[in-house]
């Protein structure tokens, strides 16, 4: 088959700074609208997707209105419902507002009904009822489920950080894109210096843990620990840990916003708009931009893959029959 090129619809639902709308277009999507009520997250899509339309809009005040999507005929829906509920991090109440934006999600996916939806998530929400009820509303609305949590130092990214996914196809069968994303996970996870070279300048840093039971001193010879949506300076009260990579020293320091934002994998020259404190906090909660690529690419890899046997099915029913004469 000569033309495998695959371009899709796509509407980004709760778009945040942009990551996975931007690995998502690296990877062929056409990212046709964005969706979002925080105004620096507005400011910085407008930044950086001048052809895409920003919509300002409190989806959680979805109520069975499906006109301000179905206005763009998107194939694609993708999202990654802030997850501060369901985190690690978090206070784990899923009942607190942010856990239901899980279920916002879904209600808005199964009542568009595109051909695909990508959600994304923490780990930790495979524990969580929430889980429970937009799998059981995807299932009903007809849509085939492939689950896989990943962990981004193997997708591309210079950081251990675990997300979930969940990938829908309508009408397709269950673990359907498993086979490619497993296929291309690397061996080993990446670390900085794989990633950056010597462009850092420093072979240790800190970063500030959530608790002193935590080590802070990383060494660019390991992938980054989660960036996280804070970024503090180093104490001078700070002791050492026991697992920390190094001793403080003079030329040990904390990265900067631009440098965890390249640690999320957004390009140079990527715009933040807001305050340093929220530019931080965007960064962290970003899906990181070659994680959600390399999950877009696997879609793609099975779409063309699934087109291409089609054509090959068709053409093996088109060969005449040949009948034996007595």
């Amino acid at each position: 088959m000569n033309d495998t090129k695959i371009s899709l619809r796509t509407i980004d639902l709760y778009a945040g700074a942009g990551g996975l709308a931007y690995g998502f277009q690296l990877a062929g999507f056409d990212i046709v609208a964005a969706f979002d009520n925080w105004k620096p997250a507005i400011e910085t899509m407008k930044e950086n997707f001048q052809n895409t339309e920003i919509v300002t809009m409190e989806l959680d005040t979805f109520k069975d209105d499906v006109a301000a999507f179905t206005k763009f005929s998107p194939d694609v829906i993708i999202g990654g419902p802030p997850c501060q509920d369901f985190s690690h991090a978090g206070k784990r109440n899923e009942d607190l507002g942010r856990g239901k934006l899980t279920v916002t999600f879904a209600e808005i996916v199964t009542a568009v009904r595109p051909k695909w939806f990508v959600m994304e998530n923490v780990d930790r929400i495979l524990k969580t009822q929430k889980y429970l009820a937009v799998k059981t509303a995807f299932k009903k609305s007809k849509y085939g489920i492939t689950e896989r949590v990943l962990d981004a130092s193997l997708c591309g990214v210079p950081q251990k950080r675990k997300r979930y996914f969940m990938i829908g196809e309508l009408y397709g069968i269950d673990n359907a894109v498993m086979p490619y994303l497993e296929k291309s996970l690397a061996t080993k996870p990446m670390t900085l210096r794989d990633y950056f070279g010597s462009s850092l300048g420093v072979e240790h840093y800190y970063r500030h843990p959530r608790n002193y039971e935590r080590r802070a001193v990383f060494s660019i010879d390991e992938p980054s620990p989660t960036i996280r949506g804070v970024n503090r300076p180093i104490p001078s009260t700070y002791k050492k840990h026991p697992r920390d990579a190094a001793e403080i020293s003079e030329k040990t320091r904390p990265l900067t916003t631009l440098e965890r934002s390249y640690i999320q994998t957004f390009p140079k020259g990527y715009r933040f708009a807001g305050s340093m404190t929220e530019q931080e906090q965007m960064i962290g909660n970003a899906v990181p931009v070659k994680l959600a690529e390399y999950v877009a690419k696997c879609i793609t890899d099975y779409m063309k893959q699934t087109r291409l046997d089609t054509c090959l099915e068709n053409k093996q029913s088109d060969k005449p029959m040949i009948v034996n004469s007595p």
